[in-house]
């Protein structure tokens, strides 16, 4: 008996940021607030935080925010994440994706650190992946959605 696999066609859409000028540190934070959202609700969200709206949950000896325990407001980090998502929103409309079916997956790594002037300092880089990942069909996700029907 011959098995064969049956191959749904998955579309991808994905975005690279190199060498932003952005910390690692800021740039995990911002990863882990899009993690599994989608495009539109990351996008609102993230005009909420660079006008000081709303913050971003950080690890580490921050002072405490409003809802929750330690936070800032990484304004430029969020303006750099918006126009690596506005470019994905974009990626997935020419290969026309349906948006709620997907989620949001981020990954930041650490890029080259050029020396400054005279050698007196780093520059903060990083690159950052960003893609559009399928939901997977979950019994909570199934619930959710038929809620908000």
């Amino acid at each position: 008996m011959e098995m064969k696999k049956i191959e749904q066609e998955v579309k991808i859409a994905s975005v690279n940021g190199r060498d932003l000028s952005l910390s690692l540190k800021h740039a995990i934070a911002l990863s882990d607030f899009i993690k599994g959202k989608d495009i539109d609700k990351a996008l609102n969200e993230l005009e909420q935080v660079s006008k000081l709206k709303k913050a971003i949950p950080m690890k580490g000896e921050i002072p405490h925010r409003k809802g929750m325990m330690s936070g800032r407001y990484p304004v430029n980090g969020s303006i750099i994440f918006i126009r690596l998502l506005k470019s994905l929103k974009s990626n997935a409309m020419a290969k026309d994706i349906e948006l709620e079916k997907y989620k949001l997956h981020s990954v930041p790594n650490l890029a080259p650190r050029p020396y400054k002037r005279f050698g007196q300092g780093r520059f903060k880089r990083c690159h950052v992946t960003i893609k559009l990942i399928p939901r997977t069909k979950s019994k909570k996700w199934q619930q959710k959605k038929q809620k908000n029907i």
